[in-house]
């Protein structure tokens, strides 16, 4: 006889042996849809990243073409789908340019963002885990470099050598890793006390090991967030450059060499300049928004907050509802 059926004989109620099922978290393309304004955000720049590794292929050579029979023509669709956004001074689409420009601005942005968030959260997790003197080190060195703005650097360096874009990538590159050193530093040296660090290193798990797979899995969610607004900040940079005419030269192109070249035609032919400069808000605030999600959604205590409709996020909503009796 079942246990409900021996139950059931001795006029006890039947008991249920199934355990009740656990609900699963809802995913994270669920929760990107729950929010729109991240879901705009995301769409916004996977379109940039779309344009930027396909791109070039489908406009060939029409963001260098010129037609100065075309020379200023406003946005319309009378030049077919390249007219859409009008023409520069030298008759070039400036559709097919904003296209171009895209792919050498992220170019230059992935790639630093990269470079300083391996070298620097390397250099800090090793630093916050060690202590001591290797974190002294490693603190002075992050400051002297913080000590000079990372903008005047680049502009003193590409004075003094050519600008191209592996010389902004190297200068950015070196400028930012103190600002994952010190992130990355500071969630180390609290990590190192935790309980689980301590047994692992009772049972003689090396430090590299210790580091790689206990501390850096909890660490990765706040260096993420942060090299997603560092990108903002170097992509911005990388357009500041390039408007002061030290940053990406021609025949090459950026969106910060766009609002440059225009800028003399804003009164006569605005598109020239506005167009790529919407583009880098509009990339930039993306980005943002976008990582403003993701902080709360890698964060298992806050992950909550997403499956709250719009209106109950914020202060009101500081307790799950699980938890409220």
């Amino acid at each position: 006889m079942t246990t409900a059926e021996t139950s059931a004989a001795d006029g006890a109620a039947p008991v249920n042996d199934a355990a009740p099922a656990r609900k699963r978290p809802p995913s994270w393309w669920r929760l990107l849809g729950r929010d729109r304004v991240a879901a705009a955000g995301a769409v916004v720049l996977t379109l940039v990243a779309l344009a930027a590794l396909f791109g070039r292929l489908f406009i060939g050579d029409r963001a260098q073409r010129q037609d100065l029979d075309a020379s200023l023509r406003p946005p319309s669709l009378s030049d077919g789908v390249y007219g859409l956004l009008g023409t520069d001074v030298l008759g070039r689409s400036v559709l097919a340019r904003l296209i171009d420009a895209a792919a050498t601005t992220l170019s230059v942005a992935v790639p630093t963002v990269l470079c300083s968030l391996v070298i620097g959260s390397a250099l800090g997790l090793w630093a916050g885990y060690h202590g001591g003197r290797r974190e002294s080190l490693a603190m002075r060195v992050a400051d002297v470099i913080l000590s000079f703005p990372s903008l005047l650097i680049a502009v003193v360096v590409l004075y003094v050598f050519s600008p191209s874009a592996l010389n902004i990538v190297l200068i950015l590159a070196v400028a930012r890793i103190p600002v994952y050193l010190r992130t990355s530093r500071a969630e180390a040296a609290e990590l190192r006390s935790r309980l689980f660090v301590d047994a692992a290193r009772t049972f003689g798990t090396p430090s590299r090991h210790i580091i790689y797979r206990h501390i850096l899995p909890i660490a990765l969610p706040t260096l993420l967030t942060v090299a997603t607004l560092d990108f903002c900040f170097v992509m911005l940079t990388e357009s500041s450059l390039s408007f002061l005419g030290i940053g990406i030269q021609p025949p090459d192109v950026s969106w910060g060499l766009m609002v440059a070249q225009g800028r003399q035609y804003l009164q006569t032919a605005w598109w020239i300049t506005v167009l790529p400069g919407l583009a880098i808000v509009l990339t930039t605030v993306s980005a943002t928004v976008l990582a403003a999600w993701a902080r709360i959604a890698t964060d298992p205590a806050q992950r909550w907050r997403l499956t709250l409709p719009r209106k109950r996020r914020g202060a009101s909503a500081a307790v799950p509802p699980e938890m409220i009796p």
